[in-house]
């Protein structure tokens, strides 16, 4: 890095550091602001729990700044669920300016379409270099196959934020009907009848052919009912979840924690599934940032992605879990009752309609370890197996899996997120030695081997391609 310090003293370092860990911008279609330094996560006096917002002043002292930084700014966009909170913690707890990233920008996005629509603005013309997203999406701007112009922004896929923390919550008037993680026959009869009735089961995600609306896809599919033919699939914003559930406009579901407890807390449904019960430890999103910023930037790149892997790894440790709610749940950040998050951040989670409750820590949102591999690290084998999901609905053409590995090596930048954990400290234990993670094993029996992807795509019953 440059040697910032040497136009201030100390004093004034730590007073830029900690206002930059605790800043944030409005835009488009974005709510609220992080609180001011010293305040509290939900801008009173004490927070869920009384604890303070921390400013970077704590990180200070251990500082790691990189030699020859490019730039210690970004603006990072969020969607209001837990996927996201690493890069809040990376902020609020000091890890960005840590190594040097002391003008990081945390800015939340009204929806996925504003977010996309923000990061082809660029945070030059007011709108952001990358941030959270779903996968494939990062693929999909990349290609301008869902830009508003149809031009491709090269993204870079850098960091996996999460594993878990999804559910398919179901409305409760479907209660008593078999519908959970596998379905009966009963089950499936009970759907198909729906349709026949003339009021078809609609199953809801936030952002069409990303992964949300993959994980209800597959879950529907392996129970034998097509998702194309079978039912209505429809776009809803996670924070309209609740509100659209009451008033019967949809039947399902596939969102992130708050929401799917929410909905059972408030008895306007229950979970057929979590996420971990259909896939343990898959991918869920991912940091991405633009193609055009990562190349300009590539050693503030490093520092930010050592800041928010050193933000995982304390995301992660149970003991800072009551911690991470009172931070998030804030009214700057998810503005909700801290009652709905820290239970599934246990791992404990109120199913609904008679089903057993669950109280394991493993299957909580995970981000950092989660017993198959490291969380954090982005395993181009899982690229892969979005793409191939996608070349299973007709989102993709086909010749996609014969082009996979130069599509994903221009995207995947796993090298980048070796360096950052390098520079983080990371023992080389934990930093994967290939870019795969094997084979990987679903709910209903299927396996996707990342060797033979077409054989994966032959093995599914229901499917476009």
């Amino acid at each position: 890095m440059t040697k910032f310090s040497e136009n201030f003293s100390r004093r004034k370092f730590i007073v830029t550091a900690g206002a930059s860990a605790v800043s944030s911008i409005l835009l488009k279609g974005c709510l609220g602001n992080p609180p001011e330094p010293g305040g509290t996560a939900d801008g009173g006096a004490g927070g869920a729990g009384g604890a303070p917002a921390a400013t970077s002043a704590v990180a200070v002292a251990n500082e790691k700044r990189v030699e020859g930084i490019e730039s210690t700014k970004i603006t990072l966009g969020y969607i209001p669920i837990v996927e996201s909170a690493p890069l809040i913690i990376a902020q609020e707890k000091g890890f960005f300016a840590k190594y040097g990233m002391v003008d990081v920008k945390v800015a939340k996005q009204a929806n996925w379409g504003s977010a996309r629509d923000n990061v082809e603005i660029g945070s030059a013309g007011g709108g952001i270099d990358g941030g959270q997203w779903q996968m494939p999406m990062p693929y999909l701007i990349s290609k301008g196959l869902i830009t508003k112009n149809k031009a491709g922004i090269p993204m870079y896929v850098l960091l996996q934020l999460n594993t878990q923390g999804n559910g398919i919550a179901i409305a409760a008037k479907h209660e008593g009907k078999g519908l959970g993680l596998k379905l009966e026959k009963s089950a499936q009869d009970y759907i198909l009848g729906l349709k026949k009735a003339g009021t078809p089961f609609k199953a809801a995600y936030t952002f069409p052919k990303a992964n949300q609306d993959l994980w209800i896809r597959y879950w529907l599919a392996a129970n034998g009912i097509n998702p194309d033919v079978d039912v209505e699939l429809l776009t809803v914003p996670a924070a309209q979840t609740v509100a659209n559930m009451k008033t019967g406009s949809m039947d399902g579901f596939s969102t992130g924690d708050p929401w799917p407890l929410r909905i059972v807390k408030e008895k306007i449904g229950f979970l057929s599934a979590l996420t971990a019960e259909m896939w343990k430890g898959h991918p869920e999103e991912y940091l991405a940032i633009r193609g055009d910023w990562v190349d300009k930037h590539p050693k503030a790149t490093e520092a930010l992605l050592a800041g928010i892997i050193e933000a995982q790894q304390w995301c992660d440790k149970p003991e800072n879990r009551a911690e991470l709610v009172s931070i998030v749940s804030g009214k700057n950040f998810f503005d909700v009752a801290p009652g709905v998050l820290l239970p599934p951040y246990e791992g404990k989670y109120i199913m609904g309609d008679g089903k057993p409750e669950i109280n394991d820590f493993k299957m909580s949102t995970l981000y950092w370890n989660d017993g198959v591999g490291n969380v954090s690290y982005p395993y181009k084998s899982h690229d892969l197996w979005f793409l191939t999901e996608s070349v299973r609905w007709g989102f993709l053409p086909t010749k996609t899996l014969a082009d996979s590995k130069t599509i994903i090596d221009k995207v995947n930048r796993g090298d980048l997120w070796k360096a950052a954990a390098k520079l983080a400290g990371v023992a080389e234990a934990d930093i994967p030695a290939k870019s795969t993670r094997g084979v990987e094993k679903f709910f209903d029996g299927k396996e996707f081997n990342p060797d033979k992807p077409e054989d994966y795509i032959k093995s599914l019953a229901i499917k476009k391609a």
